[in-house]
């Protein structure tokens, strides 16, 4: 073998052998800061109107009880959408939870009197956090938990967000106690939810009208449980049965699968929903 052909050889080697520490240090130096590590699909819990991520707390904590997850971080999101994210997902973590806790917990923003736009600017509060779980992260699939007012948000947020290919595909979303076509006493909200056979509710409120382009957006791989509380007098105190069961007509025709759970008893009531050990149950079954 020349001399020349020697050094042909020895120089690609080299070549190569530096091209592969470049490569293990820059996979190492992601995985240590986070910039790239995979993860499996996360869950959003995205909590109620004037509430916190401390009415989560619950339902995670049962989630862990159940070995469904191994993994909790928190985001906390400013009323500018500045998310801070509290803890790390490892990779290869389990089942990932995002507890989401918003410091603008009642969607109350400066000059803005028009309820459907402040739902609407709402809920990219939702989008901030996942884009902010994205640059640290990466994941092709999301669930979304929302208890009262959070379904509003994840509803609103898939209504702008349903067709944006930089976002995750939903894969499954849970509703709690959700007032899809208003909430008892609300102000130009029918006082009585009446649906017809394909659950299509016979007056809409002004909200839920805004929600129809969900008919033909909504993501057809997604699975849907929806989950309503009755104490006894048709509601759970806040949100009718009918008003939660409204959803149906939005999403059912284009998601994959489509169920709901009603819940009754005194345990039923509106907040404690998201309390209830039965809630909890199917929760962990359906998105596990």
């Amino acid at each position: 073998m020349t001399t020349k052909r020697k050094s042909i050889i020895t120089g690609t080697l080299l070549l190569a052998l530096l091209l592969l520490a470049v490569y293990i240090f820059k996979n190492n130096y992601q995985e240590e800061n986070g910039a790239s590590i995979r993860i499996n699909t996360p869950t959003l819990f995205v909590h109620g109107w004037g509430s916190s991520y401390h009415a989560e707390e619950s339902m995670v904590a049962y989630a862990q009880k159940s070995h469904a997850t191994n993994s909790v971080i928190r985001a906390d999101v400013s009323p500018a959408g500045k998310v801070t994210l509290l803890g790390a997902i490892k990779k290869r973590a389990k089942n990932p939870i995002v507890e989401v806790n918003l410091q603008n917990n009642k969607s109350i923003f400066a000059g803005t009197n028009n309820q459907i736009a402040a739902m609407n600017k709402s809920s990219n509060y939702i989008k901030d956090v996942i884009i902010a779980l994205q640059k640290k992260y990466h994941f092709k699939r999301i669930n979304l938990v929302g208890h009262s007012m959070g379904n509003l948000q994840i509803a609103y947020y898939l209504h702008n967000n349903a067709t944006n290919s930089h976002m995750p595909h939903l894969n499954k979303q849970v509703s709690i106690a959700g007032h899809y076509n208003g909430y008892i006493g609300e102000q130009d909200a029918p006082s009585k939810t009446i649906l017809n056979h394909a659950g299509k509710p016979q007056k809409m409120s002004a909200d839920y009208r805004e929600l129809l382009s969900l008919r033909k957006n909504f993501p057809q791989n997604a699975d849907v449980l929806n989950i309503y509380g009755d104490t006894g007098s048709g509601s759970d105190g806040d949100v009718t049965v009918n008003s939660a069961r409204s959803y149906r007509y939005l999403v059912s025709k284009r998601a994959h699968t489509y169920q709901e759970q009603e819940i009754k008893g005194p345990r039923a009531q509106h907040s404690k929903l998201h309390e209830n050990t039965k809630v909890d149950r199917l929760l962990v079954n359906f998105l596990w």
